[in-house]
């Protein structure tokens, strides 16, 4: 469902029942008459959906985490914002961009649209930008020839499936997060690996090793061996992104979780 299409629409339909009532059809009616009721329900309606249509445009957007592969940096159900206007002002619906402000850093936290079925929202984090060379090696990442620091931590105990991974810190620029991987899992499953700028990359038993074209970008879920990401489906197009994802707003079965995320 394209939510920000139906907000578009019932925009245009309530600012012109508004707009029609304030400029003709107030003027022919009587002054004691009452309004018709489209009139009270569309012109009341306006203002409302305006400006939850801005606010969820250009500011803040609600995503709600659906799946385990952000482990342990996010949770399945946790309610998130997400920054609109971080990597560029974009007109909505078509995302075109039209005001240029930051690009996607490395370690930043993206919510895009899913290249292969742009109806879907992913999130998952930026490791490569353009021109990166990246590879994932034996569960091992370097970025242009060099080791990313990482640091063995206490294994995370997953408590919904009661079984340990591996956690490490990772640094990817300026910021520091926490990854897992599975200690029986293998080191790489490539599964199909057809999507465009194919070319860049090469795979092997043990990983895969790409060079992000321009205007793209590399990410990566943080439960390493239970995300699919660049690794399977390629890469990120600039004009796919949404936002940088920066705080937790809610999560219904654990209220702690509230704010522990930016």
């Amino acid at each position: 469902m394209n939510f920000a299409l139906i907000l578009l629409i019932l925009l245009l339909i309530s600012g012109a029942i508004w707009a029609a009532d304030a400029f003709v059809l107030r003027k022919r009616r009587p002054a004691d008459a009452k309004d018709p009721w489209w009139v009270e329900y569309g012109a009341s309606f306006f203002p409302v959906i305006l400006v939850v249509f801005l606010l969820r445009s250009f500011l803040v957007e609600p995503f709600k985490i659906p799946s385990g592969s952000m482990i342990p940096t996010l949770q399945v159900g946790d309610f998130i914002l997400v920054n609109k206007y971080t990597y560029g002002i974009r007109l909505p619906v078509a995302n075109w961009k039209i005001i240029d402000v930051n690009s996607p850093q490395r370690g930043d936290v993206m919510v895009f649209r899913y290249p292969e079925d742009p109806s879907l929202d992913y999130i998952k984090r930026v490791v490569g930008v353009p021109g990166d060379r990246i590879a994932y090696q034996n569960k091992k990442l370097t970025i242009n020839g060099e080791p990313v620091p990482t640091t063995k931590v206490d294994d995370y105990l997953h408590p919904e499936r009661l079984y340990y991974s591996r956690q490490y810190t990772e640094k990817l620029g300026e910021t520091e997060h926490r990854t897992l991987n599975d200690e029986d899992a293998p080191p790489f499953v490539p599964g199909p690996v057809q999507f465009p700028n194919r070319q860049n990359c090469s795979y092997n038993s043990v990983g895969v090793t790409c060079t992000v074209p321009p205007g793209h970008y590399f990410v990566m879920g943080d439960n390493r061996d239970n995300s699919r990401d660049s690794r399977f489906w390629g890469f990120v197009p600039e004009q796919n992104i949404v936002g940088r994802a920066f705080f937790i707003w809610l999560n219904f079965s654990d209220f702690k979780r509230i704010g522990s995320f930016r």
